[in-house]
């Protein structure tokens, strides 16, 4: 097979250096048609670019910087598959198989692309079979990493890069049905969008500054017959909130009981380090008792302690992005002793990876990312008959992509015979709402949900966010972020008498702003 993307030269950049895609664990060589289409492109964006590269990007290459040279590459033969990138007509007399083209908000061309941006989302990304006109894929990419103009136009590139393998390769696809917003193909000025991206980021660097950002807490209460899989809502008991030193957030609760007695697991992060572990805390009838104990640390960050149940054993798979694995740990004295059993996937990035049984199979579901693009958009499955695998993936993977339905956010459930399964809705940012999705068909080589509730914070669950969901037994836990300043975890300090974490304290908040005045 020979794939030849369709670029305009007025519009040479990095990621166009491809010479492969990647199509069902094959490298499938790339050739390059260089055309060129009439009209300008929006005036100054390769200045504004640079302004954010050096600004928002401190100075980083990114894939949608400018090809300054164009290096011509020999043609490998007329081409099996045409993607093509611009707004020219298609060639009548092209033998290709498959033509597609990139449409984004309805519109074809990197233009479409922008002009979406700077109508403040990033757009509907659909991969149109010209030939007949069937929309083979559809997905709605997330922004948690699209810093800037350039940034969101390098996210949506990327995105639209990883739905070309599984449309390849021939596997039945799940196109979401996504509302397509109505924008314009022509980008306005580009200059105000950039300049007020540079403002805020000097804004966000202010509030770091004197705020801990995020800061997630744990919401936990006992509830009976008024759970928010019966409800679809949070009302019920009220909500209690997780007490937690301020310099630390505790996020992702994952409760089980275990010998007797129960404990919520979560992901522990120093704000001063940046890194996360697992920590846990005991439950009682009432409550939390006793204090928070470290369980498990590696050197890289660990979230997501994903528990299971397995041959009367008790297993965490923590999620492990940092290391491009999906480790598995057994508990060899509960709760504070784990010791890594082995790797059921390697070589990727697969957060927040949960699983189920269903129909005599293990299900391994996560929000797959390929080095690029976001990291809650796209939906990955991998299958085996045991726990310990081996693991196989999908028939459709990636499954979808769609940041309001895709990362998992807590534990499988059945309810009168059907499965469900939490996800976050990444539409308004990272972790900001949570919905409740039927698992409508599952298979090695097909998959369907529909999400039927959406839940979002309030006045029953105070904060800005809300992305994890679990329960054991009457015990219900959530998740959310809040404010929290540096102020009141150095009052905690002081209250304490810890003159150690005096000190650590003062450099905190002294060295940064050391760093400005210099």
């Amino acid at each position: 097979m020979i794939i030849e993307f369709r670029c305009d030269r007025a519009q040479a950049r990095l990621w166009m250096r491809r010479e492969t895609l990647r199509v069902s664990d094959q490298d499938i060589p790339v050739q390059i048609a260089w055309t060129t289409t009439p009209g300008p492109g929006p005036a100054g964006l390769d200045m504004l670019f640079e302004l954010e590269r050096i600004v928002l990007r401190k100075g980083k290459a990114g894939d949608v910087d400018r090809l300054k040279t164009i290096a011509e590459r020999p043609r490998m033969g007329n081409p099996d598959v045409v993607v093509d990138f611009t707004t020219a007509e298609r060639d009548p007399n092209c033998s290709a198989r498959l033509y597609l083209r990139p449409h984004f908000n309805g519109q074809a061309g990197e233009a479409a692309a922008l002009a979406a941006i700077l109508a403040g989302d990033l757009p509907v990304i659909e991969i149109v079979n010209e030939l007949d006109g069937t929309v083979m894929d559809r997905g709605h990419p997330s922004a948690e990493i699209a810093t800037g103009l350039s940034g969101g136009l390098e996210t949506v590139m990327a995105r639209t890069l990883s739905m070309l393998p599984p449309i390849l390769s021939g596997a039945p696809r799940l196109v979401p049905q996504l509302a397509v917003p109505a924008t314009g193909s022509a980008p306005g000025n580009p200059a105000p969008f950039v300049l007020r991206g540079v403002a805020t980021s000097i804004a966000k660097e202010i509030y770091r500054l004197c705020c801990y950002a995020p800061h997630w807490h744990v919401g936990w209460r006992y509830a009976d017959d008024a759970d928010i899989w019966r409800t679809g809502d949070l009302s019920g008991p009220a909500w209690n909130v997780l007490g937690d030193p301020g310099n630390h957030f505790y996020a992702d609760p994952v409760p089980v009981k275990w010998q007797g007695r129960t404990f919520v697991f979560f992901e522990d992060l120093d704000h001063r380090t940046g890194k996360g572990i697992i920590s846990a805390i005991e439950f009682d009838g009432n409550g939390p008792v006793g204090t928070v104990l470290p369980v498990l640390e590696e050197p890289w960050h660990l979230s997501y302690p994903f528990l299971i149940e397995n041959n009367c054993e008790l297993w965490m798979i923590p999620e492990s992005t940092a290391h491009r694995d999906v480790p598995i740990y057994k508990c060899v004295r509960f709760p504070d002793k784990w010791e890594r059993q082995g790797t059921l996937l390697s070589g990727l990035e697969l957060a927040d990876a949960t699983i189920t049984q269903h129909d005599g199979l293990y299900y391994m579901f996560g929000a797959w990312r390929d080095g690029t693009g976001g990291y809650s958009d796209t939906l990955a499955i991998y299958y085996a008959e045991q726990l310990f695998g081996p693991w196989r993936p999908h028939a459709s993977n990636p499954i979808l992509m769609d940041r309001a339905t895709t990362r998992p956010a807590g534990n499988f459930v059945t309810i009168n015979g059907k499965l469900w399964r939490p996800v976050q809705d990444c539409t308004n940012g990272y972790g900001a709402a949570l919905g409740l999705a039927e698992v409508l068909e599952l298979s090695p080589t097909i998959y369907r949900q529909a999400v039927r509730h959406l839940l979002k914070p309030g006045p029953l669950w105070t904060g800005r966010k809300l992305h994890t969901l679990n329960r054991c037994g009457r015990l219900e836990v959530i998740d959310g972020s809040r404010v929290q300043p540096k102020t009141t975890a150095l009052l905690n300090s002081l209250r304490s008498s810890d003159r150690p974490a005096q000190r650590e304290w003062q450099g905190t908040l002294a060295k940064p702003i050391a760093r400005r005045l210099h």
